[in-house]
């Protein structure tokens, strides 16, 4: 699994996970969010990208993205369930992995791209649900930064 970071290029998961420590060991005083979020574009595929933030809580953070694609999925709703799925399937791995480093009882937040106006409010109830079942705090637009700004960044310039 590779992933870009704007400074450090293309990096894998052990490095991501390396550089994550590293800059939550620059600052140990600091409260620390793991902001993990995935946004999709319709094209010829779907183009996913799954963001993960580090925020140093008041005084900025890092982030790091993965863009994958899939055949086109004819319904919104399973595009939504699909990105929560690929939000939850990261917290678990890099959660996994920064316990391994040390790195125990973060704040993991999963930013989705829904929200009370639009399409996907039919489903909020639903994925926060899923979000929260798999022991994670669950955010929507417009607090969802991670999957509405960030990844959602992405996936348009790959189109």
């Amino acid at each position: 699994m590779n992933f870009v970071n704007p400074t450090r290029g293309r990096i894998d998961l052990d490095a991501m996970s390396r550089d994550i420590i590293d800059f939550m060991a620059e600052d140990t005083e600091s409260k620390y969010t793991l902001i993990i979020g995935t946004d999709s574009q319709l094209g010829r595929m779907v183009c996913f990208v799954t963001a993960i933030i580090i925020y140093r809580n008041g005084k900025g953070g890092r982030f790091y993205y993965r863009r994958f694609f899939n055949k086109r999925i004819p319904s919104l709703r399973q595009r939504i369930y699909m990105e929560t799925s690929y939000s939850l399937d990261m917290a678990n791995i890099l959660t996994e992995n920064l316990n391994v480093g040390g790195i125990d009882n973060l704040n993991v937040e999963i930013h989705m791209d829904v929200g009370n106006n639009g399409k996907t409010k039919e489903i909020i109830r639903e994925v926060v649900n899923l979000v929260i079942g798999c022991g994670y705090m669950a955010k929507i637009k417009p607090d969802s930064c991670g999957a509405s700004k960030v990844a959602d960044k992405y996936t348009k310039c790959a189109m």
